[in-house]
């Protein structure tokens, strides 16, 4: 079954073509600053990289491109969208009505509008790709994988926060947890690798990127994870503050008279590695003027292993017996620096990284511990593209 993978952000869009039975990459691009002067990439089946300037003014726009370069016989990725079989789109929230990917139709499609007060970063650009593509591609079936669905296992005593029990009855304020897809698929994995049936499987998995979070997985299942209500909580991240004290909002707004739109624009956009170093939210230039002696940039970096290394021994108490800890993502697949702070000294706790082979690996499945680590310090590459795609095949042989 070819699967055409879509993941629609506020001004960008990102796709794959995957032949799930293979598993597959066909071909895989994005369309960059969707409203402006927009840019369009993709891979060739020779693995080459072209990028060139376009016109996408909407999301619709977009995906108009993406359908002419899949069936644009001089690539040869599809004879034409009858190969297609169906359209996964990543949805960041589904609140708590879905613990599970399902068929989009028109209810789905009116429960991700209401929850897009919940995610409104999010939401209304992944609702935009779900209505582009039943426009251009009607007849296609289309199925929603939620970020928000892995956790849904997360009990209440993890899930409520202490605020009056009335907020959580009218608004369903609570801790949802996102990047779901990825925690799952990296869960999968792990059991294939340790070979350690899922229901057997206790692991601490670590999605480190531009946006991170860490998730507690017993038996197979999230039970914690450091997301919350809002992608803003947790550790520190690219430009997000991850978790501080509430009151520091209310300071700041009162001191330089700000709105709570712009207090949440500071909190979200200026925060951060960015806000932190004052240089960027990309750690590599961090690394590169911590090098250099900045200490801003030094302490950013101490800042944000002491923030990832708060939560591996939360989760550690809260699953008692711990298989694995398993780095993914963008900084957690590819820096060994930050992989080796996060776990340096707990070989009392009977987990030991073979630094060594920690430096030399990148973005690889590997075993990054000694043989005789009692806890596996694992680098598994997150795929939440091909999860999509075979989360999508199973709901469609379902119907």
């Amino acid at each position: 079954m070819k699967v055409l993978v879509i993941n629609s952000g506020s001004s960008s869009l990102k796709y794959q073509l995957i032949e799930t039975k293979t598993r597959e990459l066909i071909t895989k691009g994005n369309v960059e600053k969707i409203g402006g002067d927009s840019e369009y990439g993709f891979i060739t089946k020779d693995g080459e990289k072209i990028k060139f300037s376009v016109s996408a003014k909407t999301h619709k726009d977009a995906i108009s491109l993406v359908i002419e370069n899949i069936t644009d016989k001089a690539y040869g990725f599809i004879g034409s969208l009858d190969e297609i079989s169906a359209i996964g789109h990543r949805v960041v929230h589904g609140g708590e009505k879905f613990s599970d990917s399902v068929l989009i139709g028109d209810e789905v499609i009116r429960s991700i509008e209401h929850y897009i007060e919940l995610a409104p970063l999010h939401n209304p650009a992944n609702l935009q790709g779900i209505l582009a593509c039943k426009e251009l591609l009607p007849g296609k079936p289309q199925v929603a994988v939620f970020d928000t669905a892995f956790h849904s296992s997360i009990p209440a005593k993890s899930f409520l926060y202490a605020i009056p029990y009335e907020y959580y009855d009218k608004y369903r304020i609570r801790r949802y947890g996102f990047h779901g897809t990825s925690h799952r698929y990296v869960t999968l994995k792990t059991s294939e690798f340790l070979n350690i049936p899922l229901d057997k499987l206790n692991i601490i998995t670590c999605h480190l990127g531009n946006g991170s979070s860490l998730c507690a997985v017993k038996e197979g299942k999230s039970v914690d994870t450091s997301m919350g209500f809002t992608p803003l909580e947790g550790v520190v991240m690219g430009t997000r503050c991850g978790v501080i004290d509430p009151a520091i909002s209310f300071y700041i707004m009162e001191k330089d008279d700000i709105s709570a739109q712009q207090m949440n624009n500071i909190l979200n956009k200026k925060s951060g590695l960015l806000g932190l170093s004052g240089i960027s939210n990309d750690l590599r230039e961090i690394w590169q003027q911590a090098d250099s002696g900045n200490e801003r940039a030094k302490i950013t970096r101490k800042v944000l292993v002491k923030s990832i290394r708060r939560y591996i021994g939360a989760y550690m108490v809260e699953l008692g017996r711990v298989d694995a800890i398993v780095f993914t993502a963008g900084i957690g697949e590819n820096d060994w620096d930050i992989r080796e702070k996060c776990v340096a000294g707990l070989e009392e706790f009977g987990i030991k990284m073979d630094v060594d082979k920690n430096k030399l690996s990148r973005a690889e499945l590997t075993d990054l511990s000694y043989k005789d680590s009692k806890v596996k310090i694992l680098l598994v590459p997150t795929n939440e593209e091909l999860m999509i795609a075979l989360d999508t095949e199973a709901i469609l042989s379902k119907n």
